[in-house]
């Protein structure tokens, strides 16, 4: 559905109140969001490479990106920096984000490649960004904090380390925030290659981005079995979330970088973002940072 092709398109977050769709191109620098509508991308270009985009109870979007929390005013597009993290890390920057029922906004780090295929180990963390702006780190030595979400019954707390190929339940405290007690839920099959973005639906299943695998694949909490997989046509396959008015559409998206040319020129659609329709479940809407 956006044929405009993002380096490393991430974190798609539906915007019913704009009727549009919100994410990031991570290496391009810049938030967009995608009108059905209009089938327009508008674009704000910031300073440092952006992980993550979530809406804000009072309008604009708070963003992660290199190592700070920030607060985007789209009209004015002025990044307004909340705090300066990691600052003893100058590799690492923030991936993937989510704001957790209570209007907290989780976001992780990683450590960007010093070379191609050379990254220093354990050097990503996981934080919270409260609404009085504190924060404090959930996880440490991670290596790609990835995709994020919450349990229906708001219990549990569901998370990926990339370079672990799996993904994780964690004991969560909807009162204070805080997660405990990792269980392991999930081991990518070899064929599904790297988990990656990540968000759940209106039965409480997760449907997994698998970077590299092609394919988004749906994974019952309850059992630890995936149950669904739905193929796309190019690789680097980044996030999912549902949208649309009733949220019975799932956005996903893509992205070119790390693919050479001649893999490219068989994969015209690289960087594009997709629709699918006919899952037969519906999505969740996302939830405001309370700020």
């Amino acid at each position: 559905v956006v044929k405009e092709k993002n380096r490393m398109g991430e974190c798609p977050v539906w915007e019913e109140r704009e009727n549009a769709l919100v994410y990031v191109d991570i290496n391009s620098q810049k938030v967009c969001r995608w009108s059905p509508l209009t089938n327009e991308v508008q674009s704000v270009s910031v300073d440092a490479r952006v992980g993550s985009v979530a809406l804000r109870q009072c309008g604009g979007y708070v963003i992660a990106l290199g190592t700070r929390f920030a607060f985007l005013d789209w009209d004015t597009q002025v990044v307004t920096t909340i705090l300066e993290l990691e600052q003893d890390k100058p590799h690492n920057r923030f991936n993937d984000g989510k704001v957790d029922p209570k209007g907290r906004f989780f976001a992780g780090t990683m450590a960007e490649e010093t070379a191609p295929g050379v990254r220093v180990r354990q050097q990503g963390a996981l934080y919270t960004l409260f609404p009085d702006h504190s924060v404090i780190k959930q996880l440490d030595h991670l290596d790609i904090s990835n995709g994020l979400d919450w349990s229906l019954d708001h219990r549990t707390f569901f998370h990926i380390d990339s370079l672990a190929y799996a993904v994780h339940a964690f004991s969560y405290d909807v009162r204070t925030g805080n997660i405990a007690c990792p269980k392991l839920l999930y081991h990518l099959e070899k064929e599904e290659k790297m988990p990656d973005g990540m968000c759940i639906d209106a039965e409480g299943k997760l449907w997994v981005a698998c970077i590299d695998g092609g394919r988004v694949i749906r994974i019952d909490p309850e059992t630890g079995k995936r149950i669904q997989t739905v193929r796309l046509p190019t690789p680097r396959i980044t996030s999912c979330c549902f949208g649309g008015k009733d949220y019975s559409e799932m956005y996903v998206t893509s992205a070119y970088d790390g693919l050479d040319e001649a893999t490219l020129a068989k994969e015209p659609q690289a960087g594009e973002i997709f629709k699918i329709t006919g899952l037969g479940v519906k999505g969740i809407p996302q939830n405001f940072y309370a700020a």
